[in-house]
């Protein structure tokens, strides 16, 4: 009888806890969870575990990869201040600017030509029209390194041909054209190396629908593959390769880990093949940080060829969230206002030799090559 009732207690104790039978949670929202908006999923992370504070990086910073985010002398002081606070002693702007707009920029950054690099764009006028456009544009090149630039960049290719540089886009035409052959052999010969953004995460190449994991940003940044004349993220990894292996002793930095998160082995093949590729680490912290383990591997086998970036603005708790990425252990936090993604974050914990280098010796070997 005693065995009879311990197994009868132990049922009931089974039913109270099965789905559907308990106590109705009275705190529970009356919206039912297949009504959530997945825009509006803001979960708290409830480990009790140690959180790291970053107030400055390890080492000095370079940010090899910035824009021209201030709008006036104000905001340019007060950026500077914040990069003494958090340890970023330069911070190179990415202008994509030519002709007037190029001047312009360098001339709102003058006060401060310790704390700011400027890189230029390429003029691409005419490109479709003039067949010796690559003159002009190879003169254009040689006028802003005159004035001040000290690379090219970023230049942009999402699959319709590189348009970021301004004020002249160049739908159609991609890094590997043979057009742009004599662009970059005087990048080389005047030792600016060139900052290139090819395609996308492989996310926004992904059906937006629930099997997408990345969804939640992917939505945002959706590349139509529908467009006519349009590369799809192989394609675009292919007009790199080539490039690089048409221009040796020109140094190209592929921006965002290459858009190769998904898969560092594509960049990894390619960083084995050419020793005229870095890569930069800019506005790829989300996407890399819930797979620390592997990404920290990476680093280790890398750290000669990567280069710290933000490319996230000028606000000094974007600076410290990259710091706690890179250089703390903490696991399972969140950056809702700063990431699109819903993914738990982890640090890196990268060791101060390896930190080192990916904050600024690797940039001042390319800023200060002949």
């Amino acid at each position: 009888m005693i065995r009879i009732a311990t197994l009868a207690l132990l049922m009931l104790a089974m039913i109270s806890c099965t789905p559907g039978k308990s106590t109705p949670d009275r705190s529970r929202s009356s919206t039912g969870i297949e009504e959530l908006a997945l825009a509006h999923f803001r979960p708290r992370s409830t480990y009790n575990i140690p959180v790291t504070r970053m107030e400055r990086a390890a080492f000095p910073v370079t940010d090899m990869h910035s824009h021209d985010y201030a709008k006036t002398q104000e905001e340019i002081d007060r950026w500077v201040e914040t990069m003494e606070r958090c340890g970023i002693e330069k911070t190179v702007i990415l202008s994509m600017q030519t002709g007037a707009g190029f001047d312009e920029v360098l001339k709102k950054y003058a006060g401060y030509p310790a704390q700011f690099e400027l890189w230029c764009g390429i003029d691409f006028t005419g490109y479709d029209t003039d067949p010796r456009w690559t003159e002009h544009a190879v003169r254009e090149l040689e006028r802003c390194h005159q004035l001040g630039a000290k690379g090219v960049g970023e230049m942009g290719d999402k699959g319709l041909g590189l348009f970021y540089s301004k004020p002249t886009a160049a739908y159609g035409l991609h890094m590997d054209d043979p057009a742009l052959k004599p662009i970059w052999e005087k990048c080389a010969e005047l030792g600016m190396p060139v900052n290139i953004h090819v395609a996308e995460p492989i996310w926004m190449y992904e059906a937006m629908d629930s099997t997408n994991d990345g969804l939640m940003n992917a939505w945002e940044w959706a590349v139509d593959l529908s467009k006519e004349g349009i590369l799809d993220h192989g394609e675009l990894m292919e007009t790199l390769d080539r490039a690089l292996a048409q221009n040796p002793n020109t140094t190209f930095i592929a921006c965002h880990f290459a858009n190769c998160s998904y898969d560092l082995n594509i960049l990894a093949g390619m960083l084995d093949k050419y020793p005229n590729l870095m890569a930069d680490i800019a506005a790829r912290y989300a996407e890399t940080a819930p797979i620390p383990r592997h990404v920290r591997s990476f680093y280790e086998k890398y750290q000669d060829r990567l280069l710290y970036g933000t490319d996230m603005g000028m606000d000094q708790e974007m600076y410290r969230v990259t710091f706690r990425i890179l250089e703390s252990e903490d696991e399972h936090f969140y950056e809702h206002e700063m990431f699109g993604y819903h993914w738990a974050l982890n640090g890196f914990g990268l060791s101060p030799g390896i930190l080192e280098k990916i904050y600024q010796t690797n940039a001042s070997r390319i800023l200060n090559a002949p």
